[in-house]
């Protein structure tokens, strides 16, 4: 159980080159992979943590190797959310930034489809804001998958057209 079958640096070092490469793979995914969960997302994640599994310990089913590398992830990941804290720059590269869908009532389709934004994602955001697509000044896809949607003051005749179409 305490006996390990390979050195302690060889555990520290598996673990952070797998931190790093799933790291790369979960921003090249997308936004919204990362923002809400699908069943098939869910099991992705799952697989994913298998495959992995046997990558951080190099097969070794010691204790100590175990701790080793999961001490070494949560090393790794406080190092990061410690370095985002105070780097924009760096911020953007691990978080990411938001992303215009939309804006002053248009979509912008070819946006949706290279962040895999469906049309009801979207149309939920319209909803849960409240919102008409008229009425949209800027609709943005966060850093965490989520969309904000910002609605703009529609002036005398757009508003009563707009109340109009929502009766």
């Amino acid at each position: 159980m305490f006996d390990s079958d390979l050195p302690w640096w060889e555990f520290v070092v598996r673990a952070s080159a797998v931190y790093a490469a799933l790291l790369v793979m979960v921003r090249l995914s997308g936004k919204r992979t990362v923002g809400q969960f699908t069943p098939f997302d869910l099991l992705v994640v799952l697989l994913l943590g298998e495959a992995a599994g046997s990558s951080l310990t190099g097969q070794d089913q010691s204790l100590i190797g175990g701790l080793l590398s999961a001490g070494t992830l949560i090393a790794l990941n406080a190092v990061v959310a410690n370095l985002t804290a105070r780097s924009r720059r760096l911020e953007g590269l691990f978080d990411g930034t938001p992303v215009v869908l939309g804006r002053n009532g248009e979509i912008y389709q070819s946006v949706l489809r290279r962040e895999h934004v469906g049309t009801a994602d979207f149309e939920k955001a319209l909803r849960e804001a409240d919102c008409e697509l008229a009425e949209v000044k800027l609709a943005l896809l966060e850093p965490d998958g989520s969309i904000t949607v910002l609605k703009r003051e529609l002036q005398g005749g757009q508003a009563a057209a707009a109340q109009g179409e929502r009766q």
